[in-house]
């Protein structure tokens, strides 16, 4: 059995993709079949120790992101995106999987194009609250379609649509409580707040939270995923802004977090403010409540319906871009920080809201796509 998946271009699309791969193996594991042989097919590996640990194999297909804008790189792009079909049908046609699994975006058209070509069976997956505009396209022949959003369920034909929720790595669905505190250098018995910008970090957040610096550590501890590109100039500012603050230990800026240090950030967070991607499903899953700042600018609108559906259900608060002060986000953080009732009805919101099997029900959806096109093979 062979599973092509495709997507990427963050993590919000990649991790999923190895969620789901993680379940297909325990499913093939539990139900003692023959191994499959899973591939990864994108422009990069994205993280190649995470293809290498779960025995994904990555082969090169190119893609291009057309803008929504003028730009003389989407001449270029549609160059790649030719490029991306051809390489996209050789690989598809060399493999010839028994199914193939898309997260969506520019990154998977190329792959979706050559599936449909060759009319290999594809699941696609859609994270957002409204489909991009390849998943929409895909929808049209995809075997089966599932969502992370109820509204999204709308958007797609009834009868292939399925709300699954988003999948997530097990390993980030079990918080760390245990020796956390000495992990991260902490102290006890003073309040954390997690802030996540992403994979790539979030620049207007990293400003703001600068900005109230010394007010937060007054009162609070701040684990701060600040981004790769962005954590120099950050750790610059935060010497500066902290100045020799008795309690500049307090404030830990780090460009990621590994999934040890996310699960322990997770076990001791007492309110998380984050952007509202796929990291939304990871807040939910450790039931701890949130700020969410969407980003004003995301294709269709996407992170500002995705944060007001999670906020819909009681576990978060939300935060526009065109209302985010220093003020205003200081004032949230101290209201809930104060407010331990109001506290837990957000962590019982988030508990109620996620899908923790989603991952393992697209997995035996894979599987029983991919035996049947086995056995019609």
């Amino acid at each position: 059995m062979k599973v092509i998946f495709t997507g990427g271009g963050s993590g919000g699309h990649f991790y999923p993709i190895i969620a789901v791969a993680q379940a297909l193996h325990k499913v093939i594991t539990d139900e003692k079949l023959l191994d499959a042989e899973l591939f990864y097919l994108a422009p990069t590996p994205y993280d190649a120790n995470t293809l290498f640990e779960n025995n994904i194999t990555w082969r090169r297909v190119p893609a291009g992101k057309i803008r929504h804008y003028f730009s003389l790189l989407n001449i270029f792009d549609v160059i790649k995106t030719g490029l991306g079909i051809v390489a996209a049908i050789w690989q598809v046609f060399k493999i010839y999987p028994d199914v193939i699994f898309s997260k969506g975006g520019y990154v998977s058209f190329p792959v979706l194009f050559a599936a449909k070509l060759l009319r290999i069976p594809v699941i696609i997956h859609e994270s957002d609250s409204v489909p991009g505009k390849v998943n929409k396209w895909a929808a049209k022949f995809a075997e089966k379609i599932a969502v992370s959003y109820q509204e999204a369920a709308e958007l797609f034909p009834k009868e292939k649509v399925a709300y699954t929720g988003n999948p997530i790595r097990k390993e980030l669905t079990i918080v760390a409580r245990e020796g956390a505190h000495e992990f991260l250098q902490l102290e006890k018995n003073i309040p954390v707040i997690l802030v996540l910008g992403g994979s790539q970090g979030a620049e207007l957040i990293n400003d703001h939270i600068l900005d109230i610096l010394p007010d937060l550590v007054s009162r609070y501890q701040v684990l701060h995923q600040a981004g790769k590109k962005n954590l120099v100039s950050v750790k610059n500012t935060a010497i500066v802004v902290l100045g020799d603050n008795p309690l500049r230990s307090r404030y830990r800026p780090f460009d990621s977090l590994n999934v040890l240090a996310m699960r322990m950030a997770a076990g001791v967070a007492d309110l998380v403010v984050s952007r509202a991607g796929s990291t939304i499903f990871e807040i939910a899953a450790w039931n701890t409540p949130s700020i969410i700042i969407p980003i004003t600018s995301s294709s269709g609108d996407h992170q500002r319906k995705n944060a007001y559906n999670y906020a819909r259900s009681g576990a978060a608060i939300v935060i526009e871009e065109n209302n985010l002060t220093p003020h205003l986000l200081i004032s949230e953080i101290n209201r809930l920080i104060d407010k331990t009732e109001e506290r837990e009805k957000m962590r019982a919101a988030a508990k109620a809201f996620i899908k923790l099997n989603a991952a393992d029900l697209i997995a035996k959806e894979i599987l029983r796509i991919a035996l049947k096109h086995e056995v019609a093979g």
